[in-house]
C-alpha cells in the first residue's frame, strides 16, 4: 500500500560510463565550475585480512591476500564526486549540486588521471571526505595498476567531515579531534536528521549493473557531505561580523579564491543547527545579501581549520600484521563450528507450537539488515527492529527472546555472543535485500499468499484496522497528521490506517507494482 512521506533534498546523479560521454564532459565543465566537492569511493569487499587503516563507514574490508600470495589493496569499481557549481545563464541544463559516479571498471583511467590528480591539489577547490585516506590509498594503488604512475599522494586544502562534526559540537577551536569519531551515518543523523542506511556498504561494488538501491545509497554517501559543509558554513555566515572588513572587499574579490589568504575574522564558535534542506540556501542568499563572495567564506573555513592527505611510500604498500592474522585464523578455527551451527539455521524457531509458541512467524532485524525488515514486512511478516538505535549485543538478544524472535543479522561478532542462546540468531548471506527475502522465506520454510502482501505497516510493522476507512473517515483521520492529495479521495480508493502508528494507506500504483514484484519472490506464480 501507497502511503506518503516526506523525502530528503533531490540531487541529480549522473552515471560516467565512457570517456567520450556527454556525462564524463559535464564531470569535466562541473569540477572547473565548483568551489568544493564531496568525495567518496567504493570497492568490493573483503574479509580475509585487514591492512593498517582499518575500516571506514563505506566500503568494505582491508588489504586482501591469498594463502602463500602477498596482500594486496582492493580495486576500487567507484569514484563518487558531488560539486556545488556555480552556474551562468549560458550553462548547460544542471543542477546546482550534480553528483557523478564514476565507473571505474568501464572509463579507461588514463583517460581520468590527470583530471583527478590537478582537481586531488588544485588549490580553488576545497575537498570533503569521510576517512577519505584510505580512500585515496586504494584509488592510487588502483590508477598505479593500470599504468597511471605514480597514482596520487596528495590531497589539499582538504576537510574531514569528523572534523567539522567535531568543531560543529566544541566551541574550543583548538581542541584536538579525538581519535574515536562517530560513524558518517550517526553524524547524518545527528546534524542532518537524515537516516543514512549503511546496509549496502559490504555489497559487491564490483558486480555490475548497480541496483538502484546501490546507486541512490553511493551518490548520498558523497552529497550529504556537501549538506553538512553547508551546516558549518551558516555558522560563520551568520555571525555579526564574518569577516573583519567585508566593506573593504572590491570588484576583483568577487573571484577570491582558496589561493588567497585573508585577514584575520573575528567568528565565533558558537553552533547554529538549521533544516539540512535549507542550509546551501541560506549560504548563498545570505553571502549575496552582505555582497561577500561564497568563496571568500570557503577560504576563511581553509585557512582556519583546512588538512591535506599526505601519502608516504610506505602508505603505499599494502601489509597485514602477522601476529593478528595468526591471531584472526586461531579465532576462525576456534569458533567455526560455533558458526556453523548458529549461523546455519537448524530449527525449530521459537514460535513454533511445540515450544509454547503461537505458530506466527516474528523476526528482529539489527542495523545490518534493516531494509530487510521492510521487504518482509511488504510481505506480511512480522519484523521488529532494535527498540533502541545503538543497542548492546546483551539487550539485542533479550529483545528476541522476551518477544520469541528470531533475530537477522550479518555481524559474525554477534555469533560468538556469550549469551547466545541456540536457535535465537540467523546469519543472513546474501548482500541485496530481494535475495534476502528469498533466503529467509526459504530457510524458514514461511508460507506468503498473495492476501499477506503489504498487509503491515512498513513503517512500524503495525497491523492494519479490520476494515478499509470511508473517504470521510480517511479525510478526517490525515487532517492535521499526513498529507494526501485531494485527487485520491475523488477515485473511490479503500483507504487502510495502522492501529499503532495511525499512519494512513491506499492501493494506489505503487501498490500495484509493489504486489507484483514480490509475487515472484514469495513464489506466488506457483
Amino acid at each position: 500500500m501507497e502511503s506518503s512521506k516526506t523525502r530528503p533534498r533531490s540531487f541529480e546523479i549522473h552515471m560516467v560510463t565512457a570517456a567520450d560521454s556527454p556525462a564524463f564532459s559535464l564531470l569535466r565543465w562541473a569540477l572547473h565550475r565548483t568551489p568544493v566537492v564531496g568525495l567518496d569511493a567504493e570497492w568490493k569487499p573483503s574479509r580475509k585480512n585487514h591492512h593498517q587503516y582499518g575500516e571506514r563507514d563505506g566500503g568494505g574490508g582491508g588489504a586482501t591476500s591469498a594463502p602463500g600470495h602477498m596482500p594486496s589493496f582492493p580495486s576500487v569499481s567507484l569514484l563518487q564526486i558531488a560539486c556545488r557549481v556555480r552556474r551562468e545563464p549560458s550553462d548547460p541544463a544542471v543542477g546546482e549540486s550534480p553528483v557523478f559516479l564514476v565507473d571505474l571498471l568501464s572509463v579507461p583511467l588514463p583517460a581520468l588521471y590527470e583530471l583527478l590528480k590537478e582537481m586531488f591539489v588544485d588549490p580553488s577547490v576545497l575537498k570533503l571526505g569521510f576517512k577519505f585516506k584510505q580512500d585515496l590509498v586504494y584509488l592510487s594503488s588502483t590508477f598505479s595498476s593500470q599504468g597511471c604512475h605514480p597514482g596520487f599522494d596528495r590531497v589539499e586544502p582538504f576537510l574531514d567531515i569528523t572534523s567539522i562534526h567535531h568543531h560543529l559540537k566544541n566551541q574550543n577551536v583548538g581542541k584536538k579531534v579525538p581519535k574515536e569519531t562517530k560513524s558518517l551515518a550517526a553524524i547524518c543523523q545527528e546534524v542532518l536528521n537524515i537516516s543514512l542506511s549503511k546496509e549496502l556498504q559490504c555489497s559487491d561494488w564490483s558486480c555490475r549493473p548497480l541496483s538502484e538501491d546501490q546507486i541512490l545509497y553511493a551518490a548520498s554517501d558523497a552529497y550529504y557531505l556537501l549538506e553538512i559543509f553547508a551546516i558549518f558554513q551558516q555558522k560563520f555566515i551568520t555571525e555579526d561580523k564574518p569577516l573583519s572588513s567585508p566593506t573593504e572587499l572590491n570588484v576583483s574579490s568577487a573571484t577570491v579564491g582558496l589561493k588567497e589568504i585573508l585577514t584575520e575574522s573575528n567568528i565565533c564558535d558558537n553552533v547554529l543547527r538549521i533544516k539540512f534542506c535549507k542550509a546551501s540556501d541560506m549560504v548563498k542568499s545570505s553571502a549575496l545579501s552582505g555582497h561577500i563572495p561564497l568563496n571568500v567564506f570557503i577560504s576563511t573555513i581553509v585557512r582556519k581549520f583546512g588538512e591535506k592527505i599526505l601519502l608516504k611510500e610506505s602508505d603505499k604498500v599494502p601489509r597485514s600484521s602477522g601476529r593478528k592474522a595468526k591471531r584472526q585464523s586461531s579465532l576462525n578455527a576456534n569458533h567455526k563450528g560455533q558458526f556453523d551451527s548458529v549461523g546455519d539455521w537448524q530449527g525449530p524457531p521459537p514460535w513454533d507450537l511445540s515450544l509454547g509458541g503461537d505458530g506466527c512467524p516474528k523476526f528482529l532485524c539489527d542495523v545490518m539488515v534493516e531494509g530487510l525488515a521492510k521487504y518482509l514486512r511488504c510481505v506480511g511478516i512480522d519484523a521488529a527492529i532494535p527498540s533502541s538505535k545503538k543497542p548492546e549485543p546483551r539487550r539485542l538478544l533479550d529483545q528476541a527472546y522476551k518477544e520469541k524472535r528470531v533475530l537477522l543479522t550479518r555481524d559474525v561478532k554477534l555469533l560468538k555472543h556469550q549469551y547466545l542462546i541456540r536457535n535465537q540468531v540467523y546469519r543472513v548471506k546474501n548482500l541485496l535485500k530481494n535475495d534476502q527475502l528469498r533466503e529467509v522465506i526459504e530457510t524458514f520454510q514461511l508460507k506468503i499468499t498473495e492476501e499477506q502482501l503489504m498487509s503491515r505497516c512498513t513503517k512500524c510493522n503495525g497491523s492494519f484496522i479490520q476494515k478499509p476507512l470511508t473517504t470521510e473517515e480517511a479525510i478526517a483521520a490525515s487532517r492535521g497528521f499526513q498529507v494526501i492529495p485531494d485527487c485520491l479521495f475523488d477515485r473511490n480508493l479503500e483507504f487502510w490506517q495502522c492501529m499503532d502508528c495511525h499512519q494512513l494507506y491506499w492501493e494506489g500504483t505503487q501498490y500495484q507494482n509493489a504486489v507484483q514484484k514480490f509475487i515472484p519472490v514469495c513464489n506466488l506464480n506457483d
